[in-house]
């Protein structure tokens, strides 16, 4: 079975830092494309970054120049770097993951972390 379990959220004031991390975990393959969303209160959930097995990323325009995705491959973790956060990024934040395991290919979300941007 496949887990993917979000960390590293919390409360922190407008224009400070905060790091997600993301690990996936059990009978894993492999793993291509490893993604961040975010969902606020009232609204849909959105994509914020994504980073694919060969490390091309992409980001939601709003957050382009404050965060940062990044991978460690054999740790099969992802991380989100938050900078300068904004009171609108606050959000609970959810880590995306396609998984080759013995299931097949699958898409798998975490139970997300809570990010909370005071201003």
């Amino acid at each position: 079975q496949v887990q993917v379990v979000e960390s590293g959220g919390g409360l922190v004031q407008a224009g400070g830092s905060l790091r997600l991390s993301c690990a996936a975990s059990g009978s894993i393959f492999s793993i291509n494309a490893m993604g961040w969303y975010r969902q606020a209160p009232g609204k849909q959930r959105e994509l914020v970054a994504t980073i694919t097995n060969i490390g091309s990323t992409n980001y939601v325009d709003s957050v382009k120049g404050r965060f940062t995705i990044s991978r460690e491959y054999a740790k099969k973790t992802v991380y989100l770097q938050m900078n300068n956060l904004k009171p609108e990024d606050t959000a609970v934040y959810y880590c995306n993951a396609d998984v080759y395991s013995s299931l097949g290919l699958r898409n798998y979300w975490g139970k997300g972390t809570l990010v909370t941007v005071s201003s």
